[in-house]
């Protein structure tokens, strides 16, 4: 969840480290610090609260000076958001950053507590700097060897030594870590827009891979201390693409990016019509042997699973199963030969759907990532990997990465129905087709986003909000109401609209807003009648439905349409359009801070 960033080179190192942790703000915002090699000693400044705050603290203390240095910015896992909470966390001739969560730390905090070591803060990182001090006689490699032989959890570390001040030390397990190439500089990183200022070039460490990194050089490494050759990668985007572009906010610049982003992922895999997967490893053979798929996902990515579903158990007539990957993992699933599990991530770092792939490839299910960071943990130990092309993603509410998860799977889905028999060729055409035409779509949507901006405007106020849908509306309406909750703090809960009589509508109060999505037709009536219990009891509903569709007034009271003429199965992705900006207008109505929503990180990297 935290974001850390490392450098070494020939210019000042705070100014490149501040630069960095901005680019990583979104992967945590409780607190920020840096430490450099200021000679032969280790010069350490953090603060509780935004980057902003280490900047003013910075010029308070005095800024150090050097050329080497590592940083991070925080989101809490043990030990409230304070100044000695912090990291890096040194003890002067040491200095670490940790992104991940040491699960024994209770234990080697006691040990060496028994030893005589002080402890300052309330971090399970705070014992990693123990346990290298103790394992630490003049030889940083040893060190670092003996101390991860002794943890259990993940971890990406950045440790400096102030016996060797023109060095940085990193290793990994479980947590994302890249490292930047430069030319007379070199840099580590939780992520490429860390860097892309400096470099557009980098390798990715394997897990616990040593990574000693010089101005001039970066050696890899085992555990055993065999050098290891990586291949340098190109990161496919710019600084730009990781910047705003004068938009008002990310999420705002993303939501816009989705006819774009659709386009990349969707168009290349269209081969004479007809989706194509085969190229990338999903070959007719291994959706031909698919009995049962299982999604397993969280959050957004989650939801996308839901529109999956509907999509593959209508066109191929396959079952699946949606699960949460925490439970997933804990549950003891039930994988059987011929089962497929598909896995859904933005990061493609996230801790538990990551535990939930190695659970089932140790079970011997054939493993799908649908993921949009090349060369991420989920990327490299899956069976086979479709990219979602969305580039980066830097607002923490997801966006554009839902949007493009449910596009690909459309494709996943269509070329399973072709296989199995489920869709004629002609229909497969059909439908690939209408896919094809969603960015136009989406473009149209956005040239005019003032009716959604004037509902926000009339509901900013309300406390609590409540969203109704059936099949495929239900997974939307819980997609909708994620959104509107992490980014405006509106209380706000989904239900599938059949089970409101059921105990539900007893929360149903005058003047309670309820938006009610409603793009299927064979549910519409169904849907209709819902809405109406809803408005018996005083509630004031927004429906989102079809362009054309008659809704008398005593139904709605307000409409949001979406195009009539796309095919009923596909219209999850404009209607989510939809209520991605109702949650963003309402959020910037409120003065809430879109991009970094409270208590709230990116990459869910810590169980």
């Amino acid at each position: 969840m935290c974001g850390i960033v490392g450098y070494i080179g020939d210019k000042e190192v705070v100014p490149v480290l501040t630069d960095g942790l901005r680019m990583l703000e979104y992967r945590g915002y409780d607190s920020a610090g840096v430490a450099v090699c200021d000679g032969s000693q280790i010069r350490t400044v953090k603060a509780k609260g935004r980057l902003d705050d280490l900047e003013t603290r910075l010029k308070e203390e005095g800024t150090p000076r050097g050329i080497c240095g590592i940083g991070h910015t925080r989101w809490a896992t043990h030990g409230a958001p304070s100044d000695v909470n912090s990291h890096p966390h040194s003890n002067g001739r040491i200095a670490i950053v940790h992104n991940g969560i040491i699960e024994n730390y209770l234990s080697i905090k006691e040990k060496r507590s028994r030893d005589g070591y002080t402890f300052l803060s309330e971090t399970d990182t705070e014992t990693i700097l123990a346990e290298l001090n103790r394992q630490y006689d003049g030889d940083p490699i040893a060190a670092l060897r003996e101390t991860v032989f002794r943890l259990k959890g993940s971890y990406a570390l950045g440790v400096l030594f102030a016996d060797f001040p023109d060095r940085i030390y990193a290793i990994r397990k479980d947590s994302p870590l890249i490292v930047g190439l430069g030319k007379g500089e070199n840099f580590i990183a939780s992520d490429i827009p860390a860097i892309l200022r400096h470099t557009n070039q980098y390798i990715l460490p394997d897990e616990n891979e040593i990574i000693v990194v010089e101005k001039e050089s970066v050696a890899v490494m085992d555990l055993e201390g065999n050098r290891k050759e990586k291949p340098v990668l190109t990161a496919a985007f710019d600084v730009e693409a990781a910047e705003k572009g004068g938009y008002p906010h990310f999420m705002l610049k993303e939501i816009h990016q989705e006819p774009e982003a659709v386009t990349a992922t969707v168009h290349p895999r269209v081969k004479e019509g007809l989706p194509c997967l085969a190229e990338e490893g999903l070959t007719d053979e291994i959706l031909k042997g698919t009995k049962r798929i299982h999604i397993v996902a969280c959050g957004t990515a989650m939801h996308a699973g839901m529109a999956a579903q509907n999509a593959i158990e209508e066109f191929a007539r396959t079952p699946v199963n949606v699960e949460i990957a925490s439970e997933f993992r804990y549950k003891d699933p039930i994988i059987e030969e011929g089962d497929m599990v598909c896995i859904i991530s933005q990061s493609g770092e996230t801790a538990d759907t990551l535990a939930a792939l190695r659970l089932a490839k140790e079970r011997g299910a054939f493993v799908l990532a649908v993921v949009n960071v090349v060369g991420s943990s989920i990327a490299r130990e899956a069976d086979c990997v479709l990219y979602t092309r969305a580039g980066p993603e830097i607002a923490v509410a997801s966006t554009k990465a839902y949007t493009v998860q449910v596009s690909l799977l459309y494709l996943v889905a269509l070329r399973l129905g072709l296989v199995k028999g489920g869709l004629t060729e002609e229909r497969t055409r059909e439908l690939t087709g209408w896919l094809l035409k969603v960015p136009q779509l989406l473009e149209t949507m956005l040239e005019d986003t003032q009716p959604v901006n004037h509902l926000a405007g009339l509901y900013q106020n309300t406390h609590d909000l409540f969203f109704i849908g059936r099949g495929l509306d239900y997974s939307l309406s819980m997609e909708g109401s994620l959104k509107l909750k992490e980014i405006s703090y509106i209380h706000s809960e989904a239900y599938a609209a059949g089970e409101l009589k059921h105990g539900t509508i007893s929360l149903i109060t005058d003047g309670i807003p309820v938006i009610a999505v409603a793009t299927q037709e064979k549910l519409f009536e169904k849907m209709i009648s819902n809405v109406k219990e809803v408005k018996a009891r005083g509630a004031s509903v927004i429906l989102i439905c079809r362009e054309g569709t008659e809704v008398p007034a005593e139904v709605a009271d307000h409409c949001l349409p979406i195009s009539a003429e796309l095919p009923a199965s596909l219209a999850a992705i404009p209607a989510v359009l939809l209520l991605q900006l109702f949650a963003y207008y309402t959020a910037v109505l409120r003065g809430c801070d879109v991009d970094k929503p409270r208590n709230l990180a990116k990459s869910v990297t810590v169980e």
